[in-house]
């Protein structure tokens, strides 16, 4: 069993990969959270917590751990900060423990957020985050998709390095797919953008290993 610190563990995406991960015969999840008061609602089902400010020292959070998800996000509050610089901070950490892989959940439109008509900065933060995870040499795998419904996953998706259109995504299938990306042989040093599709998650992320 392989130790995946959740960045973000507390928000809607990050509760859906924490329940993910407890239900694997693959990976213990660490439930990563900026409040003792959010550590409750794990603890209480048994998952390992960290507490962790992305604006503050975050170093010791990656002791022990093997992989990492990252799904935390500011809501648009502070993009810089946490999005990005956050981010970057937690690269930076894991250099330091030869973490095996680093899962980042993008955004569609990151790759060109100077041609975003909304969300420019947020797009920006995560443009810049994911060029400093690939610069890192850890190994990676950078997920990056359609805006997220509250809609019930179908474990079905569409997947391609470019998609070439935009569109919507269950937060459920984009869970799915960040754990799925955790393993050895999908998305090594890879970039994908999902959508809502017709392909089970992972032979769409086999066709684009």
């Amino acid at each position: 069993m392989e130790n995946v610190l959740v960045a973000g563990a507390n928000g809607t995406t990050g509760k859906k990969i924490v329940a993910l991960l407890n239900e694997s015969q693959y990976f213990t999840p660490v439930a990563m959270v900026r409040k003792a008061s959010q550590q409750v609602q794990f603890e209480q089902d048994n998952i390992a917590t960290v507490l962790g400010d992305l604006e503050g020292d975050i170093s010791h959070t990656v002791k022990d751990i093997d992989k990492i998800i990252f799904a935390a996000g500011s809501g648009g509050k502070k993009v810089k900060e946490v999005d990005e610089e956050g981010a970057n901070k937690l690269v930076d950490a894991s250099k330091s423990v030869h973490l095996k892989k680093f899962v980042m959940l993008s955004s569609m439109g990151a790759d060109k957020p100077e041609q975003a008509s909304d969300l420019k900065e947020y797009l920006k933060a995560k443009h810049n985050a994911d060029a400093y995870l690939k610069e890192s040499k850890l190994t990676y795998a950078i997920v990056r998709p359609g805006s997220l419904t509250n809609d019930k996953g179908s474990g079905k998706i569409k997947a391609a390095s470019s998609l070439g259109q935009s569109g919507s995504i269950s937060r459920d299938d984009v869970a799915q797919t960040l754990v799925r990306a955790l393993h050895d042989d999908d998305l090594t040093n890879a970039t994908i953008e999902i959508l809502e599709g017709d392909t089970l998650i992972g032979k769409a992320l086999e066709s684009v290993s």
